[in-house]
């Protein structure tokens, strides 16, 4: 699937992060992508290819917030 990521989208991954959450939101997107932790709020730089492998749903940003 070809998503297309842009800052403030909400990713869920494959794999859980330790707080129990799958969801992560999108902060800054380039070769690495800034990812918040919609559980804990824990960032993290992952590589780009991660995501795209690894994303399992995208939620668009609300337009206007």
């Amino acid at each position: 699937m070809g998503y297309i990521y842009e800052v403030g989208d909400v990713v869920t991954l494959k794999k859980g992060h330790p707080c129990g959450s799958r969801d992560w939101e999108i902060l800054r997107v380039g070769a690495d992508f800034r990812l918040k932790c919609i559980g804990c709020g824990h960032q993290i730089m992952v590589p780009r290819k991660m995501v795209e492998k690894n994303t399992k749903n995208l939620k668009k940003a609300e337009p206007g917030s």
